[in-house]
């Protein structure tokens, strides 16, 4: 999978996060998404698969492309017979956030990310639009902490397994009022709290990488991000578990569903027949081969924005894989314009 799709998912997420760029700064968060969901999908659309989205941008008659159940690829178009032959093409479930942070995007702060994340058929949890309870950290934890440990408990194997002081310790909590007792807790025990407005799944990923100076992620976020962030993180072998939140008294932001009880009736009828059920990366992201691919819209902990120039932009890129066992950052630059001959006089 990696040597046939490797390359295309990198420049899926890179035109997707092109689009989305040219409306940095704007203060259309709306239209930042829907053209970074045309890009994605028109590209998409040319890869040689049998793709399915299981994570995307809502149902389908929520949303008109990128849906929950489209079928992606080569295959979907209608001479497709005349390129290949279908029944032939590898089928991979795809998750797909076009513009991770829209608000970042609209108004011109860092963080936000075009990225997906791709296994072989049934081998992404097909997370509903519901939040999830997250805890992320780098690998030297992984299975030592734990989301049903409280954060100080947290804080102090993460401290032991990273030979620091919990002092060092930097913790990214989103900027929520649900948050306000977590945050007190994490600077009462010493640590210190990175608050974002809006873009998780980056700061998951970073706890996985020496040197961003981010050890910890903790609270509650979306679940789709949730599926996302885990498929990077098993990848990098960094710790990740997720709880789904169904209770909209918990969120207090609001959440998809009116009621405790009707959410719980949602989730039976996907299957989820345990609710509170704590997942980990390898759960959450099963396949045999998982990959997964960002590009920067806005500048991150990770990764450069989107960098005009005339003529043409310059994007950098991170595409992490389960069956290489490799992170790599790719430095691109794009040429709109056609190159100019020279002319000998």
């Amino acid at each position: 999978m990696e040597n046939t799709l490797g390359l295309e998912i990198i420049e899926v997420v890179e035109q997707a996060a092109i689009a989305s760029s040219r409306w940095m700064g704007k203060g259309e968060k709306n239209t930042a998404d829907q053209v970074a969901v045309e890009a994605m999908r028109e590209r998409m659309n040319k890869i040689y698969m049998r793709g399915r989205i299981v994570i995307g941008e809502g149902e389908r008659d929520e949303a008109p492309m990128l849906y929950i159940g489209e079928e992606v690829g080569i295959c979907t178009r209608e001479d497709a017979k005349s390129y290949c032959n279908p029944d032939e093409l590898i089928e991979i479930d795809i998750a797909v956030d076009p513009c991770e942070g829209t608000n970042l995007v609209a108004y011109g702060q860092n963080g936000s990310m075009a990225v997906l994340a791709i296994s072989e058929k049934g081998g992404l949890f097909a997370a509903p639009d519901f939040y999830m309870r997250k805890l992320a950290a780098p690998s030297r934890a992984r299975g030592r902490v734990d989301i049903n440990k409280s954060a100080s408990e947290n804080l102090k194997i993460l401290s032991e397994c990273l030979e620091r002081s919990v002092e060092e310790l930097v913790v990214v909590v989103m900027d929520r009022p649900r948050h306000k007792e977590l945050i007190q807790e994490i600077r009462q025990v010493g640590a210190r709290v990175r608050l974002i407005s809006d873009g998780d799944v980056s700061a998951a990923i970073s706890c996985a990488f020496e040197g961003t100076n981010i050890h910890a992620l903790m609270g509650i976020g979306a679940a789709p991000e949730g599926v996302i962030s885990a498929a990077a993180l098993r990848c990098l072998g960094g710790h990740f578990q997720g709880q789904l939140i169904y209770d909209p008294e918990v969120v207090k932001t609001g959440l998809i569903g009116e009621s405790r009880e009707g959410n719980i009736a949602r989730l039976n009828e996907m299957g989820i027949t345990d609710p509170d059920r704590v997942y980990n990366a390898d759960e959450l992201a099963s396949g045999q081969t998982v990959l997964f691919a960002a590009c920067g819209i806005t500048p991150g902990t990770l990764m450069e924005g989107v960098r005009f120039f005339h003529g043409g932009a310059r994007t950098q890129s991170l595409v992490i894989s389960s069956q290489s066992r490799t992170a790599r950052f790719v430095d691109t630059v794009h040429l709109f314009d056609e190159p100019k001959t020279l002319q000998l006089r």
